[in-house]
């Protein structure tokens, strides 16, 4: 430190001690004071890629086919699940659930349309839907019906019969779809063009009115789960049940973060002062280091609530860290005044802090300093918690040295006389010196070893992946890890991914070249109106792609293949659909005319059920909705894509740019292989 820095330090740190103290207090407490507005953020929005094409692409295809938030309870009954008691209790569930506030429908096997028990055809449809419900269902057909049926079997009802699963939607919030579509919209355009001055306003309003409002409704939601959770217990003499979804984990997550940050704070705080004890045995040894660290956590939950900062689980750790490299500062500093005792004998106690700091300010600013350049590198990952991780760090670790050589020193300055710590068993001097004797004396057994160790460390790259199921991350006691398990074993899987295919560019090509020749030739009109006449009879089967019987055997040949995955489970799509519409028409073949008939007498709730979510309004777009296991050992996300998008252009004979993978499992990919590069 030049002499003139120096001089400048001493002047308003070490001669100003109570006055340097007072300041930082009022920093700490000024700063720490908006640790009231600190929050956890666990939302599948918080380990999202920005910028992602992916994401953009699966909030469209949400907003076209649909995405209501829903949590799946899974009740294994200890009687048969078809007994009345089983189907009384099932209802006293439903009732319970449906008058949760936010919950908007309640689905199970009590609501499914039963069209097999016995089979009824499309005039029955017009009488009702038939449910396990209605006076006169037939129980025996029923359970056949749901084990061997294409929509509910390993959905409703798991291969063993023992098992059901709940679904429980949640009301649309449409404040919160508002707030995100703006606030999504003006991100992107920001991406395309700088926004103007307006806009960049517009977008930090929107920005801290959609947070203030999702951590409302976060707190809103984490009410309900708790409520729901009370309702199970009320049923868990009469079957075992799990719950599982989305809005679960989230809540979850943020207790396990919150309780996270707690224990690890508490436990590094516990190990810190006991080996503090251990070594030096002096209060002030003690005091002080564990006071610098207090205040630079303080200081820390303050600045991220004031800036609106979240914890993730990226970042929950960030407590135990800057405990760990504060007090590393600050032991760098003990053992340097310690050591002064033996360099400057008979010196007084202002002269050996003063020297303490001269000699220690550089190295002490290097080291704060790698560790700052190595979190900033955390700087060009795509991931906003990772960034934000990076910030915090190094933000702290800043932090860390002022007060490592503010508060600290300053501290020590209110202490007349030195004191000194006398180690009763030297173990890290002894380690030490082992050390450097064996190198000083075995130089090249030295270089051999570390030349061996960097050789096995390459290998040992090369070999690195980011495989990872997303079960593993918790304990297998816990409701998380146990839902998902067994929603895998028996419910068809957990994560979801959508395969959206769509027309085959020719179709519109030859569309247009219809409409071509029926303007320039002159014999048109007449072609024309009985081409009009026979499309309005056929209706969405005349005029799109995927609604036709020529695309059924292709449909079915996809739906087959994921279906034939290992690592998938249940795959619903409109081959699923046209299964049972060929039901309906008496098993007998599906034609244009029969498509069109059936789509137009379908009701509502059929119609909502098994088309919109399966295919556009136009007919020219399919999605196949498939959950993957995975608990499934085998399981390699990036390579399965790869395999399912090469598998449909050559073995299925789709066109490159039919295909299109969206889903969360497709958005967890993109997250790991970004963390991995």
């Amino acid at each position: 430190m030049s002499d003139k820095i120096f001089k400048i330090y001493e002047s308003i740190v070490l001669r100003r001690p109570l006055m340097t103290i007072l300041a930082m207090i009022l920093l700490i407490i000024g700063v720490g004071y908006f640790a009231k507005d600190f929050h956890l953020d666990a939302s599948a929005d918080s380990l999202l890629l920005e910028n992602d094409q992916d994401l953009k692409y699966f909030r469209t295809i949400n907003d076209r086919y649909g995405s209501n938030e829903f949590l799946i309870i899974s009740y294994t009954p200890g009687s048969d699940l078809y007994a009345p008691e089983t189907l009384a209790d099932l209802q006293k569930l439903r009732s319970s659930l449906l008058n949760v506030e936010r919950v908007d429908s309640v689905f199970c096997i009590l609501d499914a349309p039963l069209i097999d028990s016995p089979r009824i055809s499309l005039s029955d449809l017009s009488n009702g839907i038939r449910t396990l419900e209605s006076p006169d269902i037939d129980t025996d057909l029923a359970r056949k019906e749901f084990l061997h049926s294409s929509l509910y079997k390993d959905l409703l009802v798991s291969a063993d019969e023992k098992t059901t699963a709940l679904q429980v939607n949640f009301k649309q919030d449409e404040t919160y779809d508002r707030l995100l579509k703006e606030r999504n919209q003006l991100r992107e355009k920001r991406l395309e063009a700088p926004l103007t001055a307006a806009e960049e306003e517009r977008l930090d309003q929107v920005s801290a009115e959609f947070d203030r409002y999702s951590k409302k409704l976060t707190d809103a939601e984490a009410v309900d789960i708790a409520t729901i959770r009370a309702i199970m217990a009320e049923h868990q003499g009469e079957a075992e049940l799990f719950l599982g979804g989305l809005p679960m984990i989230v809540t979850d997550m943020i207790d396990f973060i919150r309780h996270d940050l707690a224990s690890f704070g508490l436990g590094v705080l516990v190990f810190l002062v006991s080996m503090l004890l251990l070594i030096f045995r002096r209060p002030r040894w003690i005091v002080l280091p564990m006071l610098c660290c207090f205040s630079a956590v303080v200081f820390m939950f303050g600045f991220l609530g004031l800036i609106g900062w979240k914890v993730t689980v990226v970042s929950s750790n960030f407590t135990s860290l800057l405990l760990i490299i504060t007090l590393s500062l600050c032991v760098h500093l003990v053992v340097r005044y310690n050591e002064l005792h033996e360099e400057l004998p008979g010196a007084d106690h202002a002269t050996m802090v003063q020297e303490m700091i001269r000699s220690k300010a550089v190295p002490s600013i290097y080291t704060a300093l790698t560790t700052i350049v190595a979190f900033i590198s955390l700087l060009t990952s795509d991931i906003r918690p990772v960034i934000d991780f990076g910030w915090m760090m190094a933000i702290g670790i800043s932090f860390s040295l002022v007060l490592s050589f503010a508060l600290f020193p300053a501290g020590l300055m209110l202490y007349k006389n030195p004191v000194r710590f006398a180690p009763r068993y030297d173990v890290t001097g002894k380690i030490t010196r082992t050390c450097a004797h064996w190198v000083e004396n075995r130089g090249p057994a030295t270089l051999l070893i570390f030349v061996a160790l960097a050789m096995i460390s390459v290998v040992g790259i090369t070999r690195l992946t980011v495989e990872n199921r997303f079960i593993d991350y918790f304990k297998s006691t816990t409701e998380i890890y146990r839902g998902m398990e067994l929603i895998d074993r028996k419910l068809g899987g957990t994560t979801p991914l959508d395969i959206i295919v769509d027309a085959d560019p020719d179709f519109f090509t030859a569309r247009k070249e219809e409409a071509a020749f029926e303007d320039d030739d002159t014999f048109a009109d007449d072609f024309a109106d009985a081409f009009g006449e026979q499309e309005a009879e056929a209706g969405l089967s005349g005029s799109s792609y995927w609604y036709s019987s020529y695309q059924i055997p292709t449909l079915k040949k996809i739906h087959d293949y994921l279906d034939g995955l290992p690592e998938t489970g249940k795959v619903l799509s409109m081959a699923t659909t046209f299964d049972l519409m060929q039901q309906l028409n008496g098993d007998e073949p599906l034609d244009n005319l029969s498509l069109a008939v059936i789509h137009k007498k379908l009701p509502e709730s059929i119609e909502k059920a098994l088309f919109r979510p399966y295919m556009s309004d136009d007919g020219n777009q399919v999605r196949f909705s498939l959950r993957v296991i995975d608990s499934e050992p085998s399981l390699h996300r990036d390579a399965l894509l790869k395999q399912i998008r090469s598998d449909l252009t050559e073995k299925i004979g789709l066109k490159p740019e039919q295909v299109h993978l969206t889903g969360m499992f497709v958005l967890y990919n993109n997250v790991l292989q970004s963390l991995f590069s």
